[in-house]
């Protein structure tokens, strides 16, 4: 798990889909991959009301709880602080392959299209834009203002990935499950991350 290729930051904000990013997170330890996790202080509430994760604040100790939950080898999940700048995502001298944010909250949108640093989530997004790797923000939030387009416009055009929480309803979903893979799927697939969390449009045409 040294190699860099196979690191991907992952930043859980305070919008409602908590669920998202926790799946994404489970999914990204099974398929071996090393993860970076952040957690604003609005995620911390929002989780604590949307699951029955009450997330430590103290980051070694959030990292212990994931990981027994999750089953993460030794050491394939490390979880920063909010100001914790030594951390090797704030340096585009360690970035990490990928960067997704998942939910993303339209406030951090906005941070991260005026480029703003103040936390270290932000200042992670940064990094990635200007080193050019890959970062994929999954904004949950309806209906979306002018300033909210504008500022994924203007992201878009610096090669962000924009995936709203907009799960597909062709797979015939029989649960909430259902939907919260069906995002996380698409956000694997970006990654290049091999998964079997759906079946594919076309893959069955019988059933349509």
């Amino acid at each position: 798990m040294g190699d860099g290729g196979r690191t991907i930051s992952l930043a859980i904000t305070g919008a409602s889909g908590s669920a998202y990013g926790l799946r994404l997170l489970e999914c990204l330890l099974q398929a071996d991959r090393r993860v970076y996790l952040m957690i604003s202080k609005a995620a911390q509430v929002v989780l604590s009301l949307e699951s029955d994760l009450s997330v430590p604040a103290q980051p070694a100790a959030a990292a212990a709880l994931l990981s027994e939950r999750f089953a993460a080898a030794p050491g394939q999940l490390q979880v920063f602080g909010r100001e914790q700048w030594s951390a090797p995502v704030a340096s585009g001298s360690n970035a990490p392959a990928a960067m997704v944010i998942a939910p993303c909250s339209t406030g951090t949108l906005s941070a991260i299209a005026c480029g703003a640093s103040n936390n270290l989530i932000e200042r992670a997004a940064d990094v990635m834009l200007k080193e050019r790797r890959q970062l994929l923000l999954m904004i949950r939030e309806t209906p979306l203002s002018s300033l909210h387009l504008q500022n994924m416009l203007r992201l878009s055009r610096l090669g962000v990935t924009i995936m709203p929480a907009s799960p597909g309803f062709y797979q015939r979903p029989q649960e909430v499950g259902d939907l919260v893979d069906f995002m996380v799927a698409r956000v694997l697939d970006h990654l290049a991350i091999e998964h079997q969390l759906l079946r594919r449009w076309g893959d069955e045409p019988e059933a349509f």
